[in-house]
């Protein structure tokens, strides 16, 4: 089947239920990363100016009521390290509902590959599968896992698949051998959407970048935000309304420059919406994150950006 039309590891989390939740905690611990450090210095800092202001103040108003130094300096560093801790505590899964339509969004880290859901895995135009010595494809990428592991290695079971899939569609263009030395020729639409696999577990394998011929893949904002779209609309007619995983599309080889992985996060999140207010795609997204790419991604800031797409939507209903 396909789809042409216009329209790692780490702990896996099961994010909860509710409207804008977070879930805390996680292997990596309170100190876990850089982006936790920081805030937990932060916290510190900001803490103890607080702590600091007031008893100033409460110094200047109450003099009687300020104990000796060495209690008050005891006090001042617990209350400024406690609130430290629980300010920095890692987010670690995001969780909100919508009402138009009646549908969820998680982001959190985990395995895409042990997800009970249909999975979008991004590939080239030229849909190559070739992982040896990793010229062509990374055995590390999502693409190369998908191979490994549902596919056990066999290659030949996955380009048969795609061949299949792809049957419909006409290359844009075909390379010759000399031009590209290694992988396949035939090159399709960026966009085009290969329905591999069965339900319940369909994988939406999407062209979202160009592989030049040598074998460094390529792409844009707009190309991504146009695949995107197309996969939503493959998994609106093939999907049935069931769960979908997505990873963090562009964040791997495809030298998206310019945007970061949180900005590739809000990417893929404000297409899903704003193409399911369109039509129901599916009743729950799942963005899984890598641990690399949960370290680069404040989840603070993408439970806020959900929020505020949540209520425009309810806004919008009312």
């Amino acid at each position: 089947m396909v789809s042409v039309g216009s329209r790692g590891a780490g702990p896996v989390v099961r994010p909860p239920r509710g409207s804008g939740r977070l879930s805390r905690g996680g292997r990596r611990g309170a100190f876990g990363g850089a982006r936790t450090r920081r805030l937990f210095v932060g916290s510190v800092m900001a803490a103890f100016g607080g702590v600091s202001a007031v008893l100033q103040f409460v110094g200047q108003v109450w003099p009687a009521a300020v104990p000796g130094p060495a209690p008050v300096t005891a006090g001042s560093v617990l209350l400024c390290l406690a609130w430290a801790v629980v300010r920095s505590r890692p987010t670690v899964a995001v969780c909100q509902e919508f009402t138009r339509p009646r549908m969820s969004v998680t982001v959190g880290p985990g395995d895409l590959f042990d997800e009970s859901a249909h999975l979008v895995v991004g590939f080239s135009d030229t849909f190559d599968t070739d992982v040896r010595d990793g010229t062509v494809i990374s055995g590390g990428s999502v693409q190369g896992q998908l191979l490994e592991r549902r596919y056990d290695g066999d290659v030949r079971r996955l380009d048969d698949e795609l061949d299949a899939a792809l049957g419909a569609v006409l290359p844009v263009a075909r390379e010759t051998r000399a031009d590209k030395p290694y992988g396949k020729l035939d090159r399709y639409p960026v966009g085009t959407v290969a329905v591999l696999g069965s339900r319940p577990r369909l994988v939406f394998g999407v062209a979202h970048s160009r592989l030049g011929n040598d074998c460094v893949a390529r792409s844009s904002t707009e190309e991504l935000w146009l695949s995107l779209g197309r996969v939503w609309d493959a998994v609106y007619r093939h999907g049935q309304l069931d769960r979908v995983a997505v990873p963090l599309i562009g964040s791997g080889l495809s030298r998206l420059h310019g945007l970061d992985e949180e900005s590739l996060l809000r990417l893929i999140l404000l297409s899903f919406i704003t193409h399911s207010r369109e039509r129901v795609i599916c009743r729950e997204l799942r963005v899984v994150l890598r641990p690399a790419e949960l370290e680069r991604v404040d989840l603070r800031e993408v439970a806020a950006f959900l929020g505020v797409l949540a209520a425009a939507d309810s806004a919008a209903a009312g």
